[in-house]
């Protein structure tokens, strides 16, 4: 059996997806691209190495692409591939989902 037998999409996506704070990044960026310090106060509670991997993991992957737009001082921006304009349907049934089967906190 190779590689490509063994490979099921549904569980590298699901493994991808289900890591902290990846999708509130990608829904971030749905709206608009973002630099650093604001696309961590979009998503909110995330610390910066951890926002930092997620977003360098991203970028390894093609779902985000990075944009170094100032060496002095250092400003990045980040915005979607069109891999992950891809996933806006996820997010899109996430959200369906959520307000259909879970209640309001309250």
């Amino acid at each position: 059996m190779n590689g490509e037998e063994r490979f099921c999409p549904v569980y590298a996506a699901i493994e991808l997806l289900q890591e902290k704070w990846t999708l509130h990044i990608i829904r971030a960026l749905l709206e608009a691209p973002r630099g650093f310090n604001e696309l961590a106060r979009a998503i909110g509670g995330c610390n910066s190495a951890t926002l930092a991997q997620r977003l360098e993991r991203l970028v390894e992957l093609g779902v985000i692409e990075k944009e170094v737009t100032s060496h002095m001082p250092p400003r990045t921006r980040y915005s979607l591939t069109e891999a992950g304009r891809a996933l806006e349907d996820v997010v899109q049934a996430i959200e369906a989902w959520g307000r259909r089967y879970l209640q309001v906190p309250g």
